[in-house]
Order: C-alpha cells, then sequence, then structure tokens
C-alpha cells in the first residue's frame, strides 16, 4: 500500500519567515497528487513543524512555524480532508517522535510518496528514516524543491544514491494508479 507523505507545506515556508521562492512551483502538483490518492483511497499524510522554542533548529534558522501560530498551518491550497492525517514534528525528520511510523505501520503501509520542503533538508531527513525504517520511497521530482537549483540537484541525487530513492513524476505515478 502506498502513502502520500506531505511534509512542511506550511505558511512560514511558503509566505512567512522561511519563505522559498521555489515553494509556489510544487503547490499544484502536490494538490494534484493529494487529489489523485485520495480518489484511489491511499492514505494521505501531512508532517508539518510546530516548534517550541527550545528546538534546536531554532539556533540555525530562527523562530519559524512555532506551535500554535499562524505559520505552523498548512497553506490553504493543500488543507487536509477530513479523511486526511496530520502530525506535528520538531525536528527535519518526519519520523523523529511524531507518530508517522506507527500510522504508516497501523495502515499496511509500505511504500511512500515523499512530497514538499526541503529536499536537502527535511524531505532529505525523512527518507533517511525512511530507508532505515525499511519503506521503499518515490520522490516525484515536481513535487519538492530547495532553496537553489544547486541544492535541488544534490539534494535529489543524495536520495537516489544513498536511500535508494525512487525519482518519479506526478504524472508518472498518477498514470500508474489509473492502472491498479
Amino acid at each position: 500500500m502506498e502513502s502520500v507523505v506531505i511534509v512542511d507545506m506550511l505558511e512560514d515556508f511558503i509566505g512567512g519567515k522561511l519563505a522559498s521562492r521555489e515553494a509556489a512551483k510544487i503547490i499544484e502538483p502536490i494538490r494534484k497528487l493529494s487529489i489523485a490518492a485520495r480518489a484511489k483511497k491511499k492514505p494521505v499524510i501531512y508532517v508539518g513543524d510546530a516548534h517550541l522554542p527550545s528546538d534546536p533548529e531554532m539556533i540555525i534558522w530562527g523562530e519559524h512555524a512555532m506551535k500554535g501560530s499562524p505559520g505552523a498551518s498548512i497553506i490553504k491550497e493543500l488543507a487536509p480532508s477530513p479523511a486526511d492525517i496530520v502530525l506535528e514534528k520538531r525536528t527535519y525528520s518526519g519520523f523523529r517522535e511524531t507518530g508517522l511510523d506507527l500510522v504508516l505501520r497501523s495502515l499496511k503501509v509500505d511504500t511512500i510518496i515523499l512530497v514538499g520542503l526541503h529536499t536537502h533538508l527535511c524531505i532529505r531527513h525523512t527518507a533517511a528514516d525512511a530507508f532505515f525504517l525499511n519503506y521503499h520511497t518515490i520522490v516525484p521530482v515536481d513535487c519538492v524543491c530547495a532553496f537553489s537549483p544547486q541544492e535541488q540537484e544534490s539534494g535529489l541525487e543524495y536520495l537516489h544514491k544513498f536511500y535508494g530513492v525512487e525519482l518519479s513524476t506526478v504524472s508518472s505515478i498518477i498514470e500508474n494508479w489509473k492502472k491498479e
């Protein structure tokens, strides 16, 4: 079973404190993928920053996506449906102390389709944990981005080379689902 895992598509990363110019480009492909996943009864899971002032990331990035703040809210263009699952994280990885592994295993998921921000940071750390937890991971390249094209390219290369991540596209994934 596959699940779409959406990482950090939050207000602070799209238009707020740590806004990325690249992030706007991935909103529509993620929306399209989410709609198709729901239609195929594949779980859609959101994992987003919900930081506390004492979190280690504050030293590097300053305050962002603070728990309960508007900046930690999922952007309205990708608002979860009632059946979707929303988890909070306090580190780069979507797995670390979020309950994601337990949720995925309870849903009998063995493959995650990992999308969101940022390819070279949170996507990378989430993919690493997925690898070590024995999940097959697919990253549609049109649904992830980094701060720069160079970081995007090196991030994707790293995911594929060291974690065996399957690089794909939204259209390819949706076409495969149509054959199911």
